[in-house]
């Protein structure tokens, strides 16, 4: 039964520190027989950075960036910016019980995301050696995991309808080339909901289960 089901919850806008221990406390607590779980949210204005954090000429004072918190996640990649407007995917997900290892997961992430703007009608492509997608060369959608006792933590963020400002404080990814775009330059009717919906299509198909709204958050 495991299997075949996932609970999804659509969380809304909430502090990234409030997911964070959610998420890794869900982690810590869960066995052969807890459901896997995909969160839906967003988050107040916030920087994070991944475990490969290397970008010397981003300046932080006293851990703000423009005013902007930066914090430490212990997610991969390097630093990113969260914000209202953008649609926020962690995946709880057990790889060990589903036969999934890491590399097949992200081909579905970028699958996932792919099929989804391409139901919009916005063309997407993935480049070699940087996780994430991108639209006319610019970046939609960044990737970010971990993976804890054969489970995944953290995800992926899509830019939907967002100021996109911050990403000019820092460089994207540790790189300083990578510009930034979301969906609303391609579609301005598009709201999150309308995103959401298709997603949770995609990833029922992807995934082959059912994915079942939850009607609590921990």
């Amino acid at each position: 039964m495991q299997k075949k089901i996932i609970f999804f919850k659509n969380i809304g806008l909430i502090d990234w520190i409030i997911i964070s221990d959610k998420m890794n406390l869900f982690t810590e607590k869960r066995d052969n027989f807890t459901f896997d779980e995909i969160w839906f949210a967003e988050h107040y204005p916030i920087f994070t950075t991944g475990l490969l954090k290397k970008d010397n000429s981003i300046k932080f004072k006293n851990n703000f960036i423009n005013n902007i918190p930066v914090v430490t996640s212990n997610r991969g990649g390097q630093i990113t910016y969260h914000g209202p407007g953008q649609q926020m995917l962690y995946f709880l997900i057990d790889l060990k019980r589903r036969k999934i290892n890491i590399r097949q997961f992200i081909d579905i992430m970028h699958i996932l995301i792919i099929d989804t703007l391409n139901y919009f009608s916005i063309k997407s492509k993935i480049k070699k050696k940087a996780p994430g997608v991108y639209v006319n060369d610019k970046k939609i959608c960044s990737f970010g995991l971990r993976i804890k006792k054969g489970c995944t933590l953290h995800g992926l963020s899509l830019n939907v309808d967002m100021d996109l400002n911050p990403f000019n404080y820092i460089h994207p990814c540790g790189d300083m080339y990578i510009k930034m775009t979301q969906i609303k330059e391609f579609s301005s009717f598009l709201t999150l909901k309308d995103i959401r919906v298709i997603l949770i299509k995609k990833l029922s198909q992807l995934l082959n289960v059912r994915i079942v709204k939850k009607l609590y958050f921990y």
